[in-house]
């Protein structure tokens, strides 16, 4: 089994543009590049939609993905926190009596 080939945001982007120029075609560079056909078509589809954030790069997400990721810590925090004082109410309540 072959190495799986990995390319980067800027060399992608590269890519699409020339195929949104119409300078080449999916399967043509699919050819070029001993890619699978899809494999391109993937990444103009995700060009199409996510623009210049469409490829962030190993281990990093895109805007969206990143807030949404930051707003979940946050929201499990927060849920931890109040369960916390939840049970530090009832001690207290429990004591005064």
């Amino acid at each position: 089994m072959g190495q799986r080939k990995k390319y980067d945001k800027e060399y992608k982007e590269q890519v699409v543009l020339r195929i949104l120029a119409e300078e080449t075609t999916i399967g043509e560079v699919a050819k070029e590049l001993e890619v699978h056909y899809t494999t391109i078509r993937d990444w103009v589809k995700t060009y199409k939609c996510d623009g210049a954030g469409a490829f962030p790069g190993s281990g990093n997400l895109k805007a969206d993905d990143d807030e949404m990721r930051k707003l979940r810590k946050q929201l499990a925090d927060l849920k931890e926190e109040n369960e916390i004082l939840k049970k530090a109410a009832a001690y207290f309540v429990k004591n005064l009596k």
